[in-house]
C-alpha cells in the first residue's frame, strides 16, 4: 500500500500540530509528514495520495510583498507537479473572528493553483459550511469548503472532532 504524503507548513506551530492530528487519525504508519519548507515538485510526485495543510494569514499579508514564508516558497513547486492519477485533500487554518471576510482563503488559493495546473485533479473530502461562522471565503466551491477548515485561535475545542470526521472521509476517498 502506498503512503500518503502530507505536505504542511509552517513547522512548529498550529498547522504542524493539526498535521500531526491528521496523521494520527489516518494512521501514522500510512502518512509521511513533509514540511513544505524543504519540499519540491519531485517530492509531491512520489505520492499518489496527497494532503496539503496550509495556514491563512490576513489579507494585508497576502496583498503585500510577503514572499519569505514556507508556502510562498513552495507555491511555485505546486504548479510544476503532475497531479494525473493522484487524489488530493486539503486542510487549512484560519481565524474566523479577526478575518471573517477571508476565512481559510489560502485553501482556496491552493485549490485554484492545483486546478489551474491539472483541471481534472481529484480533490476529495470537501466540507459543508454548517457549523462555521464567517463572512466570505475563497475556499468555497459549490457552497462547500474545498477541504477542512480549522480555527485553532478561536475554536480549538472543535479541532479533534473536525479532524476525526474529515480524516474518515479522506481515508474512504483514498481507499485506505
Amino acid at each position: 500500500m502506498s503512503k500518503v504524503g502530507l505536505f504542511f507548513g509552517p513547522e512548529k506551530g498550529s498547522v504542524h500540530r493539526v498535521a500531526q492530528k491528521v496523521q494520527a487519525a489516518i494512521g501514522e504508519e500510512l502518512v509521511d509528514l513533509v514540511s513544505v519548507n524543504d519540499a519540491s515538485a519531485a517530492d509531491i510526485e512520489k505520492y499518489d495520495k496527497i494532503i496539503f495543510g496550509i495556514s491563512t494569514v490576513g489579507k494585508e499579508t497576502w496583498d503585500s510583498e510577503y514572499s519569505n514564508t514556507d508556502w510562498a516558497k513552495f507555491f511555485p513547486e505546486i504548479s510544476q507537479a503532475d497531479y494525473a492519477g493522484k487524489s488530493i485533500a486539503i486542510f487549512g487554518l484560519g481565524d474566523h473572528i479577526t478575518y471573517p471576510g477571508h476565512f481559510v482563503n489560502a485553501m482556496g488559493r491552493l485549490y485554484k493553483e492545483i486546478k489551474s495546473v491539472s483541471p481534472d485533479a481529484a480533490i476529495v473530502a470537501p466540507v459543508d459550511t454548517e457549523g462555521y461562522e464567517f463572512d466570505d471565503s475563497e475556499a468555497l466551491v459549490d457552497d462547500k469548503f474545498v477541504g477542512l477548515p480549522v480555527d485553532e485561535d478561536f475554536e480549538p475545542e472543535l479541532t479533534d472532532e473536525r479532524v476525526a470526521a474529515w480524516a474518515a472521509e479522506v481515508k474512504a476517498a483514498f481507499g485506505l
